[in-house]
């Protein structure tokens, strides 16, 4: 178990309000940063050619709110999209599994390649498409009338999908999200008694049950305290070795500390679009940038 006396260490670094995240220094987050890249190597491991967008634009109706933006997320990486409120990030990691299409009105233009094939082409079964690559939501979202383990297999149920051994997956899934532990001893109840740090990493199980190469976050921890944000963290930190994440957060320590390479997006009046993307160490010490430089320093956002 670790140490409590770090553990409150960590827990009284992990900010949860985003204006007051957004303040601290690039050095620090770059520190923050470099110390994460330390002791690890990203973008390394035999996993797929990964996840890219190519020239995206999104409407919703005649509202052009997203213009042009390509982003490569390498195999087995954590890529963080940062940038004020309404500049089009929730919005262009919908795109990515085409939850986007959901709305009404809603419309996009150009291309989504999962291991070099286009998840926009005619004919491509949606449904398999939102099996690879999963999605997590800022609000926990669990099915109240199920148990936690109903939950974590729901997936598998409305695929259809075969498994050879059904509880050895739900403990896998639960280890994984780091919640095993928590709740091995009442996964008959049901998940509406759990806490909303538990509720959020139940969901996370839930995505990991059908087996997806990409996990989309958006805002994952915005309404969670302190000590539940830290525990999705390490839980980020470890899924990580074995799939691709992205994550779209307004807490400048968090992507410190969670991201191999952090995006950053901005509207000037019009579509939002991708201003700078790099290593997460070279986004917040030496941006290219001045607008990047002027986010991550909190003169404004």
């Amino acid at each position: 178990m670790e140490n409590p006396d770090l553990l409150e260490e960590k827990i009284m670094s992990t900010d949860p309000n985003p204006a007051a995240s957004s303040s601290a220094k690039p050095n620090s987050l770059g520190d923050i940063s470099a110390t994460r890249q330390a002791n690890r190597q990203p973008g390394n491991r035999p996993l797929g050619s990964g996840l890219e967008a190519r020239g995206i634009h999104a409407w919703f109706g005649k509202n052009h709110v997203l213009e042009d933006v390509s982003l490569d997320f390498a195999a087995g990486t954590v890529t963080a999209l940062i940038g004020p409120s309404g500049c089009g990030k929730s919005t262009f990691i919908r795109t990515l599994n085409r939850m986007h299409e959901f709305i009404p009105g809603a419309a996009m233009a150009g291309e989504v390649l999962l291991d070099g094939k286009d998840v926009y082409d005619p004919g491509i079964d949606v449904t398999k498409i939102r099996l690879q690559i999963g999605m997590v939501f800022q609000k926990p979202n669990p099915f109240p009338s199920m148990t936690i383990g109903e939950n974590v297999l729901s997936g598998i149920k409305l695929a259809q999908l075969k498994v050879d051994n059904k509880d050895d997956l739900l403990e896998e899934c639960l280890v994984r999200a780091g919640l095993w532990s928590e709740v091995k001893d009442r996964l008959g109840a049901h998940a509406g008694g759990l806490s909303g740090g538990q509720q959020q990493r139940l969901c996370i199980a839930r995505a990991l049950a059908v087996k997806p190469k990409v996990l989309l976050m958006d805002e994952p921890c915005s309404a969670l305290d302190p000590g539940s944000t830290l525990r999705i963290e390490d839980t980020i930190v470890e899924l990580a070795k074995n799939i691709t994440i992205v994550i779209v957060t307004h807490n400048m320590q968090q992507a410190a500390r969670v991201s191999d390479y952090t995006s950053f997006f901005l509207s000037d009046g019009g579509p939002g679009q991708m201003i700078e993307v790099g290593p997460t160490s070279q986004i917040f010490s030496r941006p290219v940038d001045q607008r990047t430089e002027n986010y991550v320093s909190g003169r404004f956002g």
